[in-house]
């Protein structure tokens, strides 16, 4: 997959939500739920849709918050696939475990 240009990505930022942001090759998100179970449960949601993507975000938990950072490693940076994932773990968040 070919990389993004500056340009291409900061367009393509306009089309996920706010809180995702660039910071050097990657797009990032931190997500803050009620408790472990529910931050556990929405990274086993994101884990099947990443899958299905065969696009595996770097992710971290700490007890009720997750954070995630999109890249796509074998092109060096940014593609069309990070910002597809992000839309997808958007809408996984904002169905399911938006309170």
């Amino acid at each position: 997959m070919q990389r993004l240009g500056e340009a291409e990505i900061k367009g393509k930022l306009q089309s996920i939500h706010a809180d995702w942001k660039l910071e050097g090759n990657f797009i990032k998100r931190e997500f803050v739920f009620d408790d472990f179970v529910r931050a556990f449960g929405f990274m086993t949601s994101v884990a099947i849709v990443a899958e299905k993507a065969n696009h595996h975000p770097n992710w971290e938990n700490v007890y009720n918050r997750v954070k995630i950072a999109l890249s796509t490693h074998d092109s060096g940076g940014l593609t069309q696939k990070d910002f597809d994932l992000a839309a997808k773990i958007d809408e996984v968040y904002s169905n399911k475990f938006l309170t």
